[in-house]
């Protein structure tokens, strides 16, 4: 079973039914009460530190958490949907949001990633560092072609990312054969309601860490973004095929999960 020890931290896939009640706890926090403006209340002494994030999927899909070695806290948790080919693609949680069918084509096996939260009391970079370390040996070990799946921008107000999305419009969409379609019923059509030149010192600032992440290793998103209000945020689908990851950063992302 997968697990990663690097420093302070330990990423290790979830055991049972406990681990993921942790996973679903951390993810309301970081979620719907961060949407709902309570993400500060929130401790283990308060009405809303059992409240959880679920759904089906959870169920179906393993789960990956980091915790903090001395105290114990969970930190960070994702879950993983592995899929054999693209004809699958249609059965992830993706594609409630997104048209997929240019992507049922792809022939290799695809890891769709979901839910993936970092509790906002615990800021420290090397949280995203063994998250990635542990997401790297799962890929290489599983042999995935593809990776996957909605990347969030905290509330619903898209404007207040209009220069994150105009970059992703002018260098980050993805290519034509795998360019997800509009299917949900409410969007942020880049193409149509972007009308400036984004400043590119504010959209990376309005760029989450994890989408940074992703762009670097050189993922591309869909042409519009989701506008979630059941989880309070913003999405837009992300792919990544592995083998076109840069090497010099799989070299990198070798050594974290090493």
């Amino acid at each position: 079973m997968l697990s990663l020890r690097k420093g302070r931290y330990i990423a290790r896939m979830a055991s049972g039914p406990q681990d993921i009640r942790a996973s679903q706890i951390l993810r309301y926090r970081c979620f719907h009460a961060a949407a709902q403006g309570r993400g500060a209340l929130l401790t283990q002494n308060n009405r809303f530190a059992q409240s959880v994030d679920e759904d089906p999927y959870d169920a179906i899909c393993e789960h990956i958490l980091v915790e903090d070695q001395k105290t114990k806290d969970l930190v960070c948790s994702f879950r993983l949907f592995p899929l054999q080919t693209g004809a699958d693609v249609a059965r992830s949680y993706s594609a409630q949001h997104y048209d997929l069918s240019d992507l049922s084509g792809f022939v290799g096996t695809m890891l769709e990633i979901g839910r993936f939260c970092i509790d906002p009391a615990h800021v420290d970079p090397d949280i995203l560092r063994i998250a990635w370390g542990a997401l790297t040996k799962y890929v290489d070990e599983n042999q995935i072609d593809m990776m996957f799946g909605c990347t969030s921008f905290q509330g619903v107000d898209p404007v207040l990312y209009q220069d994150a999305f105009g970059l992703l419009r002018d260098k980050y969409l993805a290519p034509k054969r795998f360019m997800p379609r509009i299917k949900a019923a409410e969007v942020f059509d880049f193409e149509g309601d972007l009308h400036s030149v984004p400043d590119l010192k504010a959209a990376m600032q309005q760029m989450p860490p994890l989408l940074r992440t992703y762009l670097t290793m050189g993922g591309w998103v869909s042409d519009h973004a989701v506008i979630d209000r059941d989880l309070g945020t913003l999405h837009v689908f992300t792919g990544i095929e592995v083998g076109a990851i840069p090497p010099a950063r799989a070299k990198l992302l070798r050594m974290s999960a090493a």
